[in-house]
């Protein structure tokens, strides 16, 4: 999708207006320290060497620390220092960004994605933990109870019983944690007479996407396993080609002792599920209507994702099924948004998803043979 495309759509115009809403900071702020700061590329590059964004390396004691009750954050106060204004009722244009502080430009823009995924929320709802590593090969936990047919729990020193253990080790292979990302190309000219506010707009749908993206990693990771033969398992429903509220309830019952407290599934499924007469609540359809949040069925958050089959529905306990691995943290190529004014810059990151408690994910089909 194109600037113009993006910013003349419904959701675009709802996006920037949320951009022109947003107010400057009133009051006096100290921009004494921010001013003898120069940040350049080699900025960029002492944060890198240490494991930091550019906003964490002017957080340290060496650069611009922020006051416990600072209204702005060193990276907003190094904008406020050049005069960028990128919010309020009189939002700069990108050219005279360009023309102040060039510099600021790839933090600008990655905070900005960053932003722009935290308005998909949904990945959050699926994912036990997030961890950054130092490698891009990981290997997983491997869980395994012992005597197999037990459940695991306390028992008497004295009992004669074979008391159950919870074996811990690592999974036989080792997964790699890929590169993911989008090149954003455009020409200079066709950004420079736009508002910092119309710019956040689409900064904000690239980290929207690729949110999205990383959901349907997730989804993979649920059916197919992460490559230690460990694939969810499968249940069917009472009949092929139906789904019915009796088919879900036997989902939630297989789910012991863990809960199901997440169901992952594609929009025709949630259609099929909302219309089911166990959920014709008239309580839930006026939350519905009022809020847009989706009924829970069973105590279970429901949410959307295309990339889940569309005769299949993913359970899962979030709070023991999937665990985030992050080698390289998003990265904006700063270097030639600096040098060569945004006409090609790789926006990235390092991420893949394991398997922490195979039972902790379930998947129904509705479609079997």
């Amino acid at each position: 999708m194109d600037l113009e495309k993006l910013l003349n759509s419904v959701e675009g115009r709802k996006l920037l207006e949320l951009a022109r809403l947003e107010e400057s900071v009133s009051g006096e702020v100290d921009l004494s320290r921010a001013k003898e700061i120069n940040v350049t590329r080699e900025t960029y590059m002492e944060a890198q060497s240490r494991s930091m964004t550019l906003s964490e390396l002017l957080e340290t004691g060496e650069y611009d620390p922020s006051e416990v009750s600072s209204p702005l954050d060193a990276f907003e106060r190094q904008l406020a220092a050049h005069d960028i204004r990128v919010g309020g009722k009189k939002p700069i244009t990108v050219e005279l960004f360009y023309q102040g502080a060039p510099a600021l430009l790839p933090e600008f823009m990655m905070r900005e994605i960053r932003r722009g995924q935290r308005m998909r929320p949904e990945l959050g709802k699926l994912i036990a933990s997030s961890n950054v590593i130092s490698s891009s090969r990981y290997t997983p936990f491997y869980i395994n109870v012992t005597p197999q047919e037990s459940k695991l729990s306390l028992r008497p020193i004295g009992d004669a019983a074979e008391i159950p253990t919870l074996t811990v080790a690592e999974q036989l292979h080792s997964i790699t944690v890929p590169d993911y990302g989008i090149t954003l190309k455009t020409s200079y000219k066709a950004l420079k007479h736009r508002t910092t506010a119309q710019f956040k707009v689409l900064l904000w749908y690239v980290g929207f996407r690729l949110q999205a993206d990383k959901m349907a990693l997730v989804v993979d990771t649920i059916i197919n396993g992460d490559g230690n033969d460990n694939p969810a398992t499968v249940i069917n429903t009472a009949v092929s080609g139906s789904f019915t509220y009796d088919d879900l309830i036997t989902l939630w019952n297989e789910f012991f002792p863990f809960e199901m407290n997440t169901i992952l599934c594609h929009k025709e499924m949630i259609k099929t599920i909302l219309t089911m007469e166990e959920f014709k609540d008239p309580m839930a359809g006026f939350r519905f209507q009022k809020s847009g949040d989706l009924v829970s069925p069973l105590g279970s958050g429901l949410v959307r994702c295309d990339d889940v089959p569309s005769d299949s529905a993913i359970g899962l306990d979030n709070r023991f099924a999937i665990e985030e691995v992050v080698s390289q943290p998003l990265m904006v190529e700063y270097d030639k948004v600096i040098e060569q004014k945004l006409e090609e810059a790789v926006i990235s990151e390092s991420v893949a998803y394991a398997k922490v408690i195979k039972e902790a994910a379930l998947v129904l089909d509705t479609v079997w043979s």
